[in-house]
């Protein structure tokens, strides 16, 4: 049976055991957090099959390692990714007859100078390739709710005095008044 993406299954057949899929997403969060900590996002690349498929709503869609690799560097070396400074699960879901880990992610910001938390979460779906690898990722959220929780992030980095360059200049861009 070829389901609406085009992978194939055996209808009723478990494809990938639920211990790999946990395995696969475990290594997944792990490959995440070493890119923040590193700043180097070839990591996150390397977490998908060389054929992989991103969709991403608010940017678009991405085909191969090749296409996702300067989409994720330049999204996540620039304002606002580069100041996230984690992308923990909040819930998961696993369907192992499908391959398919369903998650809620949190995108929070750093620390603006107060201890306030500024942030916005994200539903990704993971289609498992095998091999720990994923075929492909799809993140489905509201760009307008995170242009809001951007927004208040930069005003209270404004109102504190630690306002980077990068989100002033994001500000500006997007007509985000700073008081």
């Amino acid at each position: 049976m070829v389901n609406s993406r085009g992978s194939c299954h055996a209808a009723g057949m478990t494809t990938w055991t639920r211990a790999e899929l946990e395995e696969a997403f475990a290594g997944y969060t792990t490959g995440v957090q070493r890119c923040v900590d590193t700043g180097d996002w070839e990591h996150f690349v390397q977490l998908f099959t060389e054929d992989a498929l991103y969709i991403e709503h608010a940017y678009g869609t991405f085909h191969g390692k090749d296409e996702i690799r300067p989409w994720i560097k330049r999204t996540m070396g620039s304002f606002p990714g580069n100041e996230m400074i984690a992308f923990p699960p909040k819930w998961v879901v696993i369907d192992e007859q499908v391959g398919w880990v369903i998650t809620e992610i949190d995108n929070p910001f750093r620390d603006p100078g107060d201890g306030s938390v500024h942030g916005q979460g994200n539903v990704s779906i993971l289609r498992y390739g095998g091999n720990g690898l994923w075929q492909e990722q799809e993140d489905v959220y509201n760009p307008m709710e995170f242009m809001k929780a951007t927004g208040g992030y930069v005003r209270r980095c404004h109102e504190l005095g630690t306002l980077s360059d990068d989100a002033r200049a994001w500000a500006e861009k997007f007509g985000v008044e700073l008081g």
